[in-house]
């Protein structure tokens, strides 16, 4: 397992960080220990979850994740494991989130770091992200931007300086940004810098074979500014491991709630992920590790975010082999003729 820095801050994370989203929903408590004992036995530091976990997202199950992964830690040494988790943006729907906040502002921050910290057992966390802006942007399968559906935002100025108050009283370590723009690293970088505030330290996106839109301007801007990439969905939802291609019906998050998934549910999908499947195959390699081996050989990916509900699955995912140049050019032959056909 490698380490790489975050951002410009102390942190050294392993290349693999362990996504949490099922927990609570598709792994028992049980089930969720296990997978987290295994990874850091492998070499993972790095465990990542949200408040609004598990998703998909009901009244219910929110907040469960963080319980389970809170029950683990509590078994720890806290110094040895790097924890992030997200605030919510504004309300998509998940109305019973602080009431149905319209806003990330001060109070509604202030309020879900402190619910957090408590769900995870800890004084602290060492990642504090915000999981979508409050702002107009299009997100989670929207690729083009409409002003007219501009509206209120809390200003990153207010949010800035929650998450800097909280970084002052030992809460939280660093802060991170989710599902932003250029634009938007951009604004936190130029408002930190002008207000003497926080500076971000790292961008959750998502990056994988068929979206691979963060290696044009957000590249260019993270690798300019120091923000590294924390890479989710590596497999598209399980898409690229190619067991969809098999068994339409087959076990996973896309059956299960197809509604969740339809960032992936566009016309070239298929046809790229079977193209991508064939190479893998071609070259002796499972679909899904030469999917995650992929992102893991990106120079500007500290961390990628796997998820797992099976024991057998996050042991494929933590095996890592070196891609050989014909083949990674094989992908950029495939990425040539199926470009980015899920942004």
């Amino acid at each position: 397992m490698k380490y790489n820095r975050l951002g410009k801050s102390d942190l050294q994370v392993s290349e693999i960080a362990l996504g949490t989203m099922t927990f609570g929903q598709q792994n028992s408590l049980a089930e969720a220990c296990v997978q987290m004992d295994y990874a850091v036995a492998h070499g993972v530091n790095f465990i990542d979850t949200a408040e609004m976990y598990p998703v998909p997202g009901k009244a219910e199950t929110q907040g469960r994740t963080e319980e389970y992964v809170g029950q683990w830690l509590r078994t720890q040494a806290r110094d040895k494991v790097i924890v992030g988790t997200k605030v919510a943006g504004p309300s998509r729907g998940f109305g019973w989130i602080r009431n149905g906040p319209l806003s990330i502002d001060r109070t509604n921050i202030m309020s879900a770091i402190d619910t957090s910290l408590q769900r995870l057992h800890t004084d602290y966390v060492d990642l504090y992200q915000i999981h979508w802006p409050a702002r107009n942007v299009p997100m989670f399968g929207k690729s083009n931007y409409d002003p007219a559906l501009e509206h209120p935002a809390t200003p990153v100025e207010e949010q800035l300086s929650a998450l800097s108050e909280l970084v002052q009283s030992g809460k939280v370590r660093h802060i991170g940004v989710s599902n932003e723009t250029p634009w938007g690293v951009a604004e936190f970088l130029k408002v930190a810098e002008r207000m003497g505030l926080q500076r971000i330290v790292s961008i959750q996106n998502t990056y994988n074979l068929i979206n691979r839109t963060f290696e044009t301007a957000l590249h260019e801007m993270c690798h300019r500014e120091q923000v590294s990439l924390l890479a989710y969905s590596p497999l598209a939802f399980g898409l690229l491991s190619g067991k969809y291609a098999k068994n339409p019906q087959a076990h996973g998050r896309i059956t299960l709630f197809p509604d969740f998934g339809q960032r992936y549910h566009k016309p070239n999908v298929p046809a790229a992920v079977a193209a991508y499947a064939q190479l893998a195959e071609q070259h002796g390699l499972s679909p899904a590790r030469m999917a995650l081996c992929f992102i893991r050989s990106r120079s500007f990916v500290a961390s990628t975010i796997i998820g797992a509900t099976s024991m057998q699955q996050l042991s494929e995912n933590l095996d890592s082999v070196e891609l050989s140049a014909e083949l990674l050019k094989g992908i950029e032959q495939i990425h040539l003729k199926y470009t980015n056909p899920a942004p």
